[in-house]
Parts: C-alpha cells; structure tokens; sequence
C-alpha cells in the first residue's frame, strides 16, 4: 500500500509540475506578445504649439496616431512621457470622438480639437486603467494626449489654438 501512494503521490506532483511549467510558459507568452505588440507600433513624429488666449505658447513634440492601428493603440503601456511631448491623434474629419484609459500607465489630460485648432473641450486627468468614457462633447478632428495636469499648469482652456502642419487647415 506504501508503494501505491508513494506511486499516487510521484504522479500528482508530476501533473503539478507539468501544470505549473504550462502556466509559465503560457504567462511568458503574453508577456512576450505584449512586448512584441508594444515594439512593433510605431509613429510619425511632429511639433506643434498651443496658443494661449493669455498670449503664451508652449510648443510640444508629437507622436502622430494617423491610422486606426495607431488610434487604437495610442499611449498605451507608455510609462513615461517628457514634459513638453504628446500624442495627436488625427481622425480625418470632425466627427464626435470617444476616448478611454484602458492599458494605459500615464495619466493623461486630452485637449480635443477642432479642425481649425480651437481647443473645444478639455478632459484633464483621465484615470490610468479606466475605462470610463471621455467625451469630446461634439464634434471634433484631432484629440492630443498630453501628461495630466499639463493644461492646468500652462494655463491651457477651451477656446485657445493648436497650429500645426496638420491642424488648421481647411
């Protein structure tokens, strides 16, 4: 009977084992395609200034999100972002956007635009990992994702301008 559950027990840690060797390498896998998914994006790059109704301008460098690949992927598993760097995100033609934080580390303030660079509508401090909805609260052609509290601290309201290559230009 000894020989049977020492047969029993060598066999249940033998599944064990397999099991746990099947989840490491199933977890490494995901890992690794989330690296591979985050290597393989890449973005065009630009600047462009925003033009305070207080008569300041701050000028960021951009990443351009110009394909739905690239607006779906956005800023997502970016750990950190410089200052005076951003995100536009081009959707062609005004239209009304929705935005969301899932998989995203940063938080982030998103200034959404219309097409003639009128900032129409500020969502500051967006959750990371949310997947609360952020309205552009009507129709809008660009979106640009900067580190919260940026506008606040720049003074940044609805009403000021984004001139860029892309952006006021019928």
């Amino acid at each position: 009977m000894f020989e049977n559950s020492k047969f029993f027990i060598f066999k249940r840690l033998a599944a064990f084992r397999s099991a746990v060797a099947a989840l490491f390498l199933l977890l490494a896998g995901l890992s690794a395609g989330t690296a591979v998914a985050q290597q393989e994006m890449t973005f065009p790059r630009d600047e462009l200034s925003i033009k305070t109704a207080a008569g300041q301008t701050y000028k960021f460098s951009i990443e351009l999100a110009l394909t739905d690949a690239q607006r779906e992927h956005g800023l997502m598993y970016r750990k950190e972002m410089a200052p005076d760097h951003g995100m536009l995100f081009d959707f062609g033609m005004a239209r009304p956007v929705s935005m969301w934080m899932e998989n995203t580390i940063l938080p982030l303030d998103m200034l959404f635009i219309q097409g003639d660079g009128t900032i129409s509508h500020i969502g500051e401090n967006a959750v990371p990992f949310s997947r609360d909805v952020i309205d552009s609260h009507g129709p809008v052609k660009f979106v640009l994702e900067i580190n919260a509290g940026r506008a606040k601290a720049l003074g940044i309201k609805t009403g000021d301008k984004v001139v860029s290559k892309r952006i006021g230009s019928p």
